[in-house]
């Protein structure tokens, strides 16, 4: 979408379009059918905008409350943090000191700077134009006193020493380059390392960086590193320096509707190792990048199956946010031949297969194993201190 054609969204005309375009409920599969609808009542850039805009609301639904009011690229919309992230996130600049400002660098459409600014109030830069113009006009729809300039993050339109220690910084590095992810947080756009020269007059920084972050990298930086999961679904992780670092590091699940659940542990206890007990359980992935399965398995009574494996297990079943859980019901060393006939012993027709650590493929085992009973059963495949085994389990708890 072209700058003009998205002022051209708050004429009256545009406005008129955009509503008709969302009383269509679109879908991106029907953009060609509905702009040719569209297009007969509105200049074709208009209907354009106008249709862009309410397919992008439709599919932001997931992760804003109201998005309906909102402003979207593709772009910025799949790279903005959910909701629930973004408002857990903010929690801790509320929580951590009583700022003057909070400087949103990277922020994009303005996702992140709605929620920040409850904390305080939100000075957003992005380098793209269109982006800041979003930001916005998505900050007055939802009535958040922020306000946005367009720059260059390596080339900041202020100077730090002279804004004050009392203010903050999230900073949100580009992330992908010319559609490629950026695996190193020395290839972030700008790199990680800018940082440094913002900390010396601004302490409480915070900064989004990949789930997938080398965590080798961050072995020079005084920080807190925290893993965040929503629904189990590993989201995204974040640094925090200065007054904002409360741990080393830290995971924290969300579930929407429920309150979070955080977990730090400056030591973890040496784990036995032992073949599955009485219950399994595999720990959040939140739990897994932040290196806490052993405090965990420690809060269980546990063992794990294999130094390498994340999986535990033990002997009685503990409900705890941080871990699903199945009960075993039989284990053995991996064989097809021996695991197609204790499954059609038990009349199973079919099964849900999950693994770790296995070189087996889900969905080829499941052909493989040529089931025709009326049962279900769940397979774990997974290898204990080397060898590769199958473990049987019932119903999740």
């Amino acid at each position: 979408m072209r700058l003009e054609d998205f002022y051209s969204l708050f004429t009256r005309e545009g406005q008129w379009a955009l509503e008709s375009a969302m009383a269509f409920l679109p879908r991106e599969k029907d953009f060609l059918a509905d702009f040719a609808m569209l297009a007969k009542r509105f200049p074709r850039e208009v209907a354009r905008a106008a249709l862009t805009t309410a397919i992008l609301r439709g599919e932001a639904e997931r992760k804003f409350p109201q998005a309906e009011k909102m402003y979207f690229t593709r772009q910025a919309l799949e790279q903005a943090t959910p909701y629930e992230v973004a408002k857990q996130r903010a929690k801790r600049f509320r929580e951590s000191g009583d700022f003057s400002r909070i400087f949103d660098l990277g922020c994009s459409v303005g996702g992140d700077s709605i929620t920040l600014a409850k904390a305080a109030p939100v000075v957003g830069i992005d380098q793209e134009e269109l982006r800041v113009a979003m930001a916005a006009k998505n900050a007055e729809a939802l009535r958040v006193p922020a306000q946005f300039l367009q720059a260059e993050l390596n080339n900041l339109p202020f100077d730090l020493a002279k804004v004050g220690g009392d203010s903050a910084i999230f900073f949100d590095p580009a992330r992908r380059i010319d559609h490629k992810r950026a695996y190193s947080v020395a290839d972030y756009q700008p790199p990680l390392a800018i940082i440094e020269g913002w900390l010396a007059h601004i302490p409480a920084v915070g900064v989004k960086v990949s789930p997938g972050v080398n965590l080798d990298e961050l072995a020079g930086y005084d920080c807190e590193v925290e893993f965040i999961s929503l629904d189990g679904d590993l989201k995204e992780a974040a640094l925090w320096f200065g007054p904002l670092k409360t741990a080393g590091r830290r995971a924290t699940l969300l579930v929407e509707g429920e309150a979070p659940v955080t977990l730090t542990a400056e030591t973890q206890p040496d784990l036995p190792l032992s073949e599955p007990r009485a219950f399994l359980y595999e720990p959040d992935a939140a739990i897994l990048r932040a290196g806490l399965v052993q405090a965990v398995g420690g809060m269980l009574d546990g063992a794990m199956l294999d130094p390498e494996i994340a999986y535990l297990t033990a002997d009685a079943y503990t409900a705890t946010p941080y871990t699903r859980a199945w009960p075993v019901q039989k284990w053995m060393t991996f064989s097809l031949k021996r695991l197609r006939e204790l499954l059609r012993e038990r009349n199973v027709g079919s099964v849900t297969i999950k693994k770790r650590g296995s070189p087996l493929v889900p969905d080829e085992l499941a052909a493989q194993l040529k089931l025709e009973g009326d049962e279900h059963q769940n397979l774990f495949l997974t290898h204990m201190q080397g060898e590769h085994i199958v473990v049987l389990v019932g119903e999740e708890r």
